[in-house]
């Protein structure tokens, strides 16, 4: 897409300007700009190792915990300025994050790491709500409601991290890989939760490297590579491309389509 061709920046949205982050003299993301409009699902793609989760990490104010810096550009949400705000008060504006990996607390039940979500939130009425919705969106949940959360299957860790950042009522949810090393029929479960999640209302930034699942979701996306925005487009175009369709969804490229008569679209390449 070109660039000049782009709508407004929503105010009551998502967006990061020319962002620039370093892990003390490694650089690791360059000049990224992007935006996830109100009530979004907006895709960021790429291999390991693009600044994907780092993206994340600016975005949600514990970048500094994992030794890393913004070093240059900007990262605004409903018109407020998150850039340079701890983690609590980034969940305080309305954004929550479900972090690559689960991170659950395993010894703790999951009932307790549903409480520790709510934690500092608006009050026990707003927590049941945010509970009553948790447990509607995962009903399992609700039955293991007294187990030690280590001791939950693989897809229901995840579940329990993506409900655990529902707890604090987020307009804005984060997910960084959701469906990373799950059963197809898990992942599958994920992506439809996803949606549900964003008709409810969630605004959601989608961090997935299964890139066809995220741009059947997404509206629009983003691609990363070392550090940098290399593509954006409407997921559609971005799914029927051929370089990504080459580079991220395991098929061929031009020579296997040769009986394709229509052209497929050409991503605009940014310079950062």
């Amino acid at each position: 897409m070109d660039a000049a061709a782009k709508p407004p920046p929503d105010p009551a949205g998502l967006r990061v300007h020319d962002l620039e982050v370093a892990y003390g003299r490694v650089s690791a993301l360059r000049g990224v700009t992007l935006e996830a409009p109100r009530g979004a699902v907006v895709a960021v793609l790429g291999a390991n190792g693009a600044g994907k989760s780092t993206l994340l990490r600016a975005i949600s104010g514990t970048l500094r915990h994992h030794g890393g810096s913004i070093t240059g550009g900007d990262i605004a949400y409903a018109g407020a300025r998150l850039s340079g705000l701890d983690a609590a008060e980034v969940v305080a504006r309305g954004v929550t994050q479900s972090p690559e990996g689960r991170r659950i607390f395993a010894r703790m039940t999951v009932a307790e790491n549903l409480r520790a979500g709510a934690l500092g939130g608006a009050g026990r009425k707003a927590a049941a709500e945010a509970r009553e919705r948790v447990l509607d969106l995962f009903p399992v949940l609700a039955e293991r409601a007294a187990q030690r959360a280590g001791l939950l299957s693989g897809g229901e860790q995840q579940m329990l991290a993506i409900g655990r950042a529902l707890m604090a009522r987020p307009s804005l949810l984060l997910l960084d890989e959701p469906t990373l090393g799950l059963a197809p029929l898990m992942q599958q479960k994920i992506a439809e939760t996803v949606t549900e999640i964003n008709a409810q209302g969630t605004t959601v930034l989608l961090v997935e490297q299964n890139a066809a699942t995220a741009l059947a979701l997404a509206s629009h996306a983003y691609v990363l590579e070392v550090g940098e925005v290399a593509m954006s487009g409407p997921a559609a175009e971005l799914a029927s491309s051929d370089e990504v369709r080459r580079r991220y969804l395991g098929e061929g490229g031009p020579d296997d389509d040769e009986d394709d008569a229509a052209p497929r679209p050409v991503l605009t390449r940014w310079a950062g």
